[in-house]
Parts: structure tokens; sequence; C-alpha cells
């Protein structure tokens, strides 16, 4: 017996990553990249992530909230570092999805620093909370 319509194909990217080097406009008075900056990373690669990922119905419907940042700053990156800035979603539980970001130094591996966020779906119009189709969380939640 034939298979009837088509099966519909779910791309599952469980982690996603950026490289960036650090340039004098990273950097804080004392050389070293600033916590904001950081911070702007971590926000580029989670759009960079879902835009990748995401069909193009799903970012016309969903946008993303962040509720929380945790920041654990391990080492410092200086001017001229290669880095990675890596990413991944945890558990998704209701309305919120835990992405977990890594920034570590190309050249020799170590973890700068460890990024835990908390985000929330919301509606790309009206910006209220809104629960995300299962094909999308199966896409981006290990959970």
């Amino acid at each position: 017996m034939a298979a009837r319509g088509r099966a519909r194909r779910v791309t599952f990217v469980a982690t996603f990553e950026q490289r960036v080097v650090v340039e004098e406009a990273h950097l804080d008075d004392q050389r070293h990249v600033n916590n904001v900056v950081y911070l702007q990373w971590v926000q580029d690669v989670a759009v960079a992530h879902w835009q990748t990922v995401a069909s193009p119905a799903a970012q016309a419907m969903i946008a993303w909230v962040a509720l929380r940042h945790e920041i654990d700053y391990l080492a410092a990156a200086v001017l001229g570092d290669e880095l990675v800035v890596h990413t991944w979603v945890g558990p998704a539980e209701g309305l919120l999805f835990e992405r977990n970001t890594e920034v570590r130094r190309a050249g020799d591996g170590r973890v700068l620093a460890r990024v835990r966020t908390r985000w929330c779906p919301v509606d790309a119009t009206s910006g209220r909370p809104r629960r995300v189709p299962a094909e999308v969380r199966a896409q981006f939640s290990t959970a």
C-alpha cells in the first residue's frame, strides 16, 4: 500500500554557534570585553539560531522575550581573541524556554562565560504570551 500525503520534515538543530573576533569597540576600561557585549552576543546567537531553524511561518507568528539572564564570567576575553558563541535550548515548560550559551576562546577552548536565559514566546503581532506549536517546540527544546 502506498503512503498517502506528504511526510512533514522537521529540522532539529540541537546546537548552534557563531564566531566573533573581539574588536576595540567591545572593550571596557579594563581592556577586556564589556559585560553588555556578552549579552549582545547571547541575543545575536539566539536570534540567528531561531532564524536559521524556524520556518518563515513560525517566524511570522512567534517572537521571543527574554525574562532573565544569568551569567557566570569565568575568564576575560581581550582584543583580537577569536571566540565561539555556542547556544542550545534546554527544557521547555509551558511558556518558559531555557536557552544556554557558552562563550569559548577558539584557540584553547577555554570557557569564558556561561549564560542561562529564560525566554517566553509571544505573539509577533500583539506581543502577548503564546504557546508554540508542537513542531516548533520539537525543533528547539530538549524536553
